[in-house]
């Protein structure tokens, strides 16, 4: 067994970098830690800091393979993030002209989600703490 102490990052991959920033930066409120361009790979890497203590690294590639991105495609389901008001949350994300499915409640938990997409649907989930 291994010893970890947390999740370090989530690396996301996107198609239009310009549009992607924006959206985490600016409509997610996410913080840039670090933003480097690597000219041999004519690719960007942006490390976005995410609540205290977690980091999301955007990424941009030429030529970058399609995924699916269905919620329960096989593989990685969906980012979810906590939220403390998801009704103020899906408000804000509407006004923001991005489409929310409607708030659900956790059948184990009790607690309030719903889900939305990025630039380039990938499945993001806010879930109320």
């Amino acid at each position: 067994m291994i010893k970890t102490s947390g999740i370090h990052h989530v690396a996301i991959i996107c198609s239009d970098y310009e549009r992607s920033k924006k959206f985490y930066t600016e409509i997610l409120g996410f913080t840039i830690i670090e933003e480097t361009f690597r000219k041999e790979r004519n690719s960007y890497k942006l490390d976005l800091k995410v609540g205290n203590n977690d980091q999301i690294e955007l990424f941009s590639f030429p030529n970058r393979p399609n995924r699916v991105s269905n919620p329960e495609a096989c593989g990685l389901r969906h980012l979810a993030f906590k939220v403390e008001n998801i009704e103020q949350t899906v408000a804000y994300l509407k006004s923001q002209n991005i489409e929310v499915e409607n708030i659900r409640v956790d059948d184990l938990t009790g607690k309030k989600f719903t889900f939305f997409q990025d630039p380039d649907n990938l499945p993001l989930e806010v879930y109320e703490l």
